[in-house]
C-alpha cells in the first residue's frame, strides 16, 4: 500500500491510500478519485515530504492522541467517509457484475485471459484474497460490500 497527499482544484488537501502508483493512476482515469470535502474529481498529487528514518539514538516522537469519537470534527470525518464508501459501493454495484462466491475463480480467469475483462464483485475468503494478491491479481477488498438485492 502507498499513501499519497492529494489536492483538488479548489485547494482541499487530503491523503488517500492505494495498492500501487499504477492503481492510483487507473482509479484517477476511471473518475474514482474524488475530494472528500467537495466531491471534485479534478484531483492531483500534492507535494509530499519524504519519510526520513530517524537515527537510532534519538527518542521517538510521542504518538499523537486519537480524537474522541464524540469530537465533532471526528464525527464530521466519519460522516464524510461513510458518504464516500456509500458512493463507491453504489458505483461498484451499478457498473460491475456480481459473481457471488465464485469471485476468486472468476478474478483468476479474467487475470489469465480465460474470461472477458470486466469489473466484478463478490465474496472471497481471507485465504482466497491473500492468494489472489500474491498471484498479482489486481483486486481491492471492500468489507461489507454485499449485493443490494441479497
Amino acid at each position: 500500500m502507498i499513501v499519497f497527499d492529494l489536492k483538488c482544484s479548489t485547494g482541499h488537501q487530503f491523503e488517500a491510500w492505494f495498492r500501487s502508483s499504477s492503481a492510483y493512476e487507473d482509479q484517477k482515469a476511471a473518475g474514482l478519485v474524488e475530494c472528500p470535502h467537495c466531491g471534485s474529481n479534478d484531483v492531483g498529487k500534492a507535494l509530499m515530504a519524504p519519510n526520513v528514518a530517524s537515527k537510532g539514538n534519538q527518542k521517538p516522537e510521542p504518538a499523537p492522541v486519537a480524537a474522541s469519537p464524540r469530537d465533532p470534527k471526528m464525527q464530521e470525518v466519519v460522516a464524510e467517509a461513510e458518504k464516500v464508501l456509500a458512493k463507491l459501493k453504489d458505483h461498484v454495484e451499478t457498473t460491475c457484475d456480481y459473481v457471488g462466491k465464485d469471485f476468486a475463480e472468476e478474478a483468476r480467469k479474467i487475470h489469465y485471459g480465460e474470461s472477458e475483462e470486466r469489473g466484478i464483485y463478490g465474496e472471497s475468503t481471507l485465504q482466497e484474497t491473500k492468494e489472489l494478491l500474491e498471484e498479482g491479481v489486481e483486486i481491492m477488498p471492500l468489507p461489507g460490500l454485499g449485493r443490494k438485492d441479497a
